[in-house]
């Protein structure tokens, strides 16, 4: 069996993970010294992949229970408990009996979600949301069986600038509180959404202010992400251009998601001995984009046609550093000033838009590449 190396899924065997060795070394080095760590990075570009490449380094592994979750789809702080308290039974308290049990003993307000499995008489776990009745309460209770486990617990939170928008007030000093009370447990705060992380993290305003150290990741650069592609084809008797790898380095602004897909592709439709090309990459972006095609316009449909021309405006100069000046309102024949100003501050809520350093730009690269087309 020929195995694709170019793997999609964030748990990428160390031999197919591409570089971040300096990364992977400050996040280690912050684990191990027991520090909370906020991980900021634009989305798709590998943070979940680098969390997990990390949880399985065995100074890591051999010393530290590790849990993650992905919080970008909960809506309320119900929600979160729910998933966090999923993640601990199947990631904690399943690696023994004994920790089974304990989980049943600490977790009194969850009850009614225990059950015992017919065949090994150990305790299941059905968690609903209508059961959790005293969110704060259940979350103390988590808290305080990470602190039992037989190991230090290091928990990751993926898309962590989601509970911002939970309708419950105070989430952040309910959690800021908890958490600075832990002895053994310590967190990694991750996020594609920098602005908001950033101003959670660093504004002397906010209650995880300077709680957490800062690791910021940046696209792979294209002379490492050509080595690691022409490597692999090679180690399969294939070959690819160097110039097919930074044309989709360059179309898809660096993002790694969307390059090692279109590597993924290419790789599977070269024959033994034959070179992948530019065109070859180009026809995989252009299925890619049609396959994406539905999915990008239900991006739009709770979008404004003012918020919508904007975005095209973005989109069409790529990026964009003065937003409201008087050339680019009058260039793409926006209303006016005052008008996109509002439309940014929407457009930066949906997460369509980002800025960084003063610079709009389309948030998805295969957004950007849809609207144009």
């Amino acid at each position: 069996m020929n195995i694709n190396p170019f793997v999609l899924s964030p748990a990428i065997p160390d031999e197919l993970f591409c570089d971040r060795r300096a990364e992977s070394a400050a996040l280690i080095k912050s684990l191990l010294n027991q520090e909370n760590v906020v991980l900021t990075s634009p989305r798709r570009v590998g943070k979940t992949g680098l969390i997990y490449h990390c949880f399985h380094q065995p100074l890591i592994s051999d010393s530290y229970v590790t849990v993650s979750i992905d919080i970008l789809h909960t809506t309320s702080f119900q929600e979160f408990i729910k998933e966090l308290g999923t993640a601990v039974f199947n990631m904690v308290a399943k690696r023994s009996e004994k920790l089974s049990k304990l989980f049943v003993a600490t977790l009194r307000s969850l009850s009614g979600s225990f059950g015992i499995d017919p065949v090994t008489y150990l305790p299941t776990f059905d968690l609903k949301l209508g059961q959790i009745s005293m969110p704060e309460y259940t979350l103390d209770e988590i808290f305080a069986y990470l602190e039992k486990a037989d190991k230090p617990c290091i928990v990751a939170i993926d898309e962590f600038q989601q509970i911002t928008k939970y309708p419950e007030k105070n989430i952040e000093a309910l959690l800021r509180g908890r958490i600075q009370k832990l002895r053994t447990t310590h967190f990694i705060f991750a996020g594609s959404e920098r602005r908001i992380m950033n101003e959670m993290f660093f504004s002397d305003k906010r209650p995880f202010f300077q709680s957490a150290t800062l690791l910021q990741l940046e696209p792979i650069s294209l002379d490492v992400y050509t080595e690691f592609a022409v490597r692999q084809f090679r180690n399969a008797g294939k070959d690819i251009a160097p110039e097919a790898v930074a044309w989709a380095y360059q179309t898809f602004d660096g993002v790694t998601m969307y390059i090692h897909k279109l590597l993924h592709d290419t790789f599977a439709d070269t024959m033994p001995a034959a070179t992948c090309t530019v065109t070859d990459m180009q026809q995989a972006a252009a299925q890619m984009l049609q396959q994406n095609a539905k999915r990008l316009q239900e991006l739009l449909a709770y979008v404004t046609e003012q918020q919508k021309e904007l975005l095209y405006a973005i989109a069409a100069d790529r990026c964009v550093q003065r937003v409201t000046s008087a050339d680019f309102v009058r260039r793409h024949h926006l209303k006016s000033a005052s008008a996109v100003q509002s439309a940014v501050k929407r457009l930066l809520d949906l997460d369509l838009i980002t800025e960084q350093h003063k610079t709009y730009s389309v948030s998805d690269p295969l957004l950007r590449i849809w609207i144009n087309r």
